[in-house]
């Protein structure tokens, strides 16, 4: 019987799998509705450094706990960890105690993406005139940051193999249009992108690019930079998962596409249909899709809706 780990992995190989489609979540916010505890990210550790080694370990268990619980509950596939402290030791300790608690069952996987993002409001004007003045700086800027990432990943898996993939978690588009027009993503971004999935993949690591908005303008440059999957497939940015299936289906698995728009805020009918329908568009070619919604289980998000969600994924979600 194949692990969840192993089921994940076919199908960002495209390859098939039995019974229900893999699914995970970039990020369960909901874990005090669900499980009474506060998320990892969200938990001050700025006395870590006068805790006692007991003290340390109390936590990354607890978060430890948490994140493989999680995946049990829902029948996630992966975990997308977000240590906390971020540094190589809290890493180290967190995803090696979460491999201690659950065996090999879950993919592990982590955020590692060294391109530029939509910056926010406070920077958006400076940063707009830097990517025609000083394009060459921002090229170098991403290329040291690659180089640290890159060392990151590789030092993890020197003893133990502690991650199995990275998720690239750089946004590029609003819901209208990319952030970066076509030709500046492709000076500017494309080239870094490709360089750090390439190099990944030599360190074993499979890759998860994530995006939300209308990736469509670009989405054509971001699957030529061979990440094994895309996510979100934002259907609030116009991406419609039918549509990129039958295009690019044969050249990269697809995450996501449930609308979570609907999730908070629509009727209970428009929830049932939208899964539906993105189990339908998903599983049309019968393998390559990872389920899940179309950002992830934010805060404000109702926990029963989700719970709505995973109810029809376990009704519908399975190959025939």
């Amino acid at each position: 019987m194949m692990t969840e780990k192993q089921r994940f992995i076919k199908t960002l190989k495209r390859e098939k799998v039995p019974g229900r489609v893999p699914t995970f979540e970039l990020v369960f916010f909901l874990t005090m509705e669900a499980f009474g505890k506060v998320h990892p990210t969200h938990r001050a550790f700025h006395q870590w450094n006068q805790m006692s080694g007991k003290e340390r370990d109390l936590q990354i268990a607890d978060q430890a706990w948490l994140y493989v619980e999680t995946a049990k509950r829902y029948g996630h596939s992966a975990i997308f960890v977000q240590p906390n402290p971020g540094d190589f030791d809290g890493t180290a300790r967190l995803l090696t105690k979460i491999r201690e608690m659950s065996g090999d069952e879950y993919y592990l996987t982590m955020h590692g993406d060294p391109t530029c993002a939509i910056p926010d409001g406070d920077h958006m004007m400076d940063f707009s005139a830097r990517l025609y003045e000083d394009p060459d700086d921002i090229l170098a800027e991403q290329e040291r940051l690659m180089r640290d990432m890159l060392d990151f990943a590789e030092k993890l898996n020197k003893t133990d193999k502690l991650l199995d993939g990275v998720t690239m978690c750089s946004d590029y588009c609003f819901n209208v249009n990319p952030y970066f027009s076509p030709s500046i993503f492709a000076d500017l971004i494309a080239p870094v992108l490709a360089k750090t999935i390439a190099g990944y993949r030599q360190l074993g690591l499979y890759t998860i690019k994530h995006t939300d908005g209308n990736i469509m303008p670009i989405i054509d440059q971001l699957v030529q930079c061979k990440p094994d999957a895309l996510h979100s497939l934002d259907p609030q940015g116009g991406v419609d998962l039918a549509v990129v299936s039958r295009q690019y289906g044969d050249k990269i698995a697809l995450c996501g596409n449930v609308n979570c728009a609907h999730l908070q805020t629509g009727t209970e009918e428009e929830v049932i249909a939208d899964v539906k329908r993105s189990l339908r568009d998903g599983m049309a070619r019968g393998a390559g899709y990872i389920f899940c919604t179309s950002n992830c289980v934010y805060t404000g998000m109702p926990l029963e809706r989700y719970e709505l969600m995973m109810d029809i994924w376990r009704k519908f979600g399975v190959y025939a």
